[in-house]
């Protein structure tokens, strides 16, 4: 887990497109491996936190099974920081995915990809009435990602606890 986390992760995600190839499945493939290891470190610490909570101790003690505490009690309270850290990654994976499609090693035509249109029509950027076409995926990709940080941003605030007053 550790290891991979010492990777940066347009790195990581290269290395594992390289070896698995540039087909779709390999890709998801690719950045599953490469942000599995950061959301698997936020449930971890946040169940753990949340098991020595007043509340699950006291289910605890009132004899309901671990199935029923983690149903019940934990995963509502850990839904938040993952919808949150899903968001982020998902901006992540778009802006990964776009550069290794830009580069090559990414997903392959005939398969659409915004960076193989990025790469495919960089040459028209400094041609008049072209650059529409080299702008438009480039455009796209800004306004996803923009839309999933601020969806995160969102989710951040909606779950957030502690900054709400009363």
């Amino acid at each position: 887990n550790d290891a991979l986390m010492a990777f940066p992760a347009v790195l990581l995600a290269i290395a594992v497109t390289s070896v698995l190839g540039p087909s779709v499945n390999d890709v998801i493939i690719a950045l599953g491996i490469v942000y599995t290891p950061r959301t698997a470190r936020i449930v971890r610490s946040s169940v753990i936190v949340l098991r020595e909570m007043e509340y699950v101790q006291a289910a605890r003690g009132l004899g309901y099974n671990n199935a029923r505490i983690i149903i019940k009690h934990i995963l509502p309270n850990i839904i938040g920081p993952i919808m949150v850290i899903a968001a982020s990654d998902f901006a992540s994976a778009i802006l990964i995915e776009a550069g290794l499609s830009f580069v090559g090693i990414g997903v392959k035509p005939p398969t659409p990809s915004w960076g193989t249109m990025l790469n495919d029509h960089r040459a028209y950027l400094l041609t008049p009435g072209k650059a529409f076409l080299a702008l438009a995926p480039g455009i796209c990709i800004m306004v996803m990602v923009l839309a999933f940080n601020l969806l995160g941003n969102g989710l951040r605030d909606a779950f957030d606890v502690k900054g709400k007053t009363v």
